[in-house]
């Protein structure tokens, strides 16, 4: 048996997946949360027995606390460390800067650097040394491994991560395009083909990774070439809260115009915009249900939305020289069979078409959208970070 725990760490909460991989089976997952409040909860799943349980009622003071509420949540609910011992840990790490462009075992040295790199993501490499800290008391013995969200895009040549600002200032404040969702797109890339049965390396790929983060990535060969996301997880897509693109000079603007501060404007574009900001809501299940009924708002913002997309699509084709997949995942682009169609609706003339019987089909297996025979293929495959960090994890222990 070879059990990987992968960890997924916030500031006030942490994700774990117990991944068996000589059959790629989740054995146990679960969420531990509200971590430092008066009331902490958790909450676990025995994938093996469908045993779940949930405990609101107790205090967690910290992560190492949370690790504590978790493995007592294994022994009660199982399955067993005893039977299913981890024989490594691997973490997600948000920013790995131009440090790291792979997977790294976790060291001291690899700590200081995740905490240097906090400068460039504050919002989550905290976090997630946290976690790792945590997580080393509670598995002292096991091998612990950070995957990077950074560490894909790393391929990207000068032309696609320099920003034109003065070279200098640039490289001593790190400013470039880093990308991110970087696992997700690893993943689906590998299974785009695999179920293509084609040599990944003879593949132009644009995968379309949207949740409530929202990124576009062109790989080549297997070699990321082109991202959304920039510096910050900031750029690129119209995302469920996130702004996406806009002229920097607005920051300036609103600035000067509205009296916002600093702090209130990366609030705003962080966690104020996006769908939420043009309609209300940041849940795209609600934006959609909202225009399915009429309203001029909703389907306004779902045609920003789209447009944006479109943009990075044409722009991907141009970079890579040619195309031979369009990949959408993730929690929207996985599930909603609307927005597949409407977003690729007009762009025939790129060889891109969508069947609408098959793109209606609901499954949660990788599957073709488009028709039998059409020159680009169009699939919805599922994307699994988690299994993907476990690799990852597992091949450094």
């Amino acid at each position: 048996m070879s059990a990987v725990l992968v960890v997924n760490s916030g500031s006030s909460s942490f994700k774990y997946q117990l991944i068996e991989l000589d059959d790629e089976t989740t054995l146990a997952s679960g969420l531990v949360e509200r971590i430092g409040e008066a009331v902490g909860q958790t909450r676990h799943r025995n994938h093996l027995t469908g045993a779940e349980s949930s405990n609101d009622s107790q205090s967690i003071a910290d992560h190492a606390a949370g690790f504590e509420a978790m493995m007592a949540a294994f022994a009660a609910q199982g399955p067993s460390f005893e039977e299913h011992p981890p024989t490594a840990v691997g973490h997600r790490v948000v920013h790995g800067g131009v440090d790291f462009d792979r997977a790294t075992l976790v060291t001291d040295e690899v700590e200081k650097a995740i905490d240097r790199l906090s400068a460039l993501a504050p919002l989550h490499n905290p976090a997630n040394l946290q976690g790792i800290r945590a997580a080393k008391e509670a598995f002292a013995d096991v091998p612990h491994v950070a995957v990077f969200d950074t560490a894909f895009h790393q391929t990207l040549a000068p032309a696609a991560y320099t920003y034109a600002i003065d070279a200098e200032l640039a490289e001593k404040h790190h400013v470039r395009r880093f990308g991110f969702h970087g696992t997700s797109h690893k993943y689906v890339s590998e299974k785009t083909a695999e179920f293509l049965g084609r040599p990944l390396a003879e593949l132009k790929i644009i995968v379309l990774h949207l949740g409530n983060g929202a990124s576009a990535a062109a790989i080549d060969g297997g070699r990321s070439i082109e991202t959304s996301m920039g510096m910050t997880p900031l750029e690129g897509l119209v995302m469920g809260t996130r702004s996406g693109d806009i002229d920097p000079a607005a920051v300036f603007h609103l600035h000067r115009e509205a009296g916002l501060d600093f702090d209130e404007l990366e609030t705003l574009l962080n966690k104020g915009s996006g769908l939420l900001g043009l309609t209300g809501s940041g849940d795209m299940r609600d934006v959609q249900d909202s225009a399915s009924r009429g309203d001029a708002v909703s389907e306004w913002a779902l045609a920003v939305y789209r447009h944006r997309i479109r943009h990075y699509v044409g722009a991907y084709v141009a970079q890579l020289g040619g195309l031979d997949a369009v990949v959408f995942t993730a929690g929207v682009g996985e599930n909603n069979a609307l927005l597949r169609r409407r977003t690729l609706a007009g762009l025939e003339f790129l060889g891109i078409r969508v069947d609408d019987d098959r793109n209606e089909l609901a499954s949660r297996d990788a599957r073709r959208i488009s028709p039998e025979g059409a020159p680009v293929e169009v699939l919805v495959v599922p994307t699994n970070e988690e299994l993907e960090i476990a690799r990852q994890a597992a091949a450094l222990r």
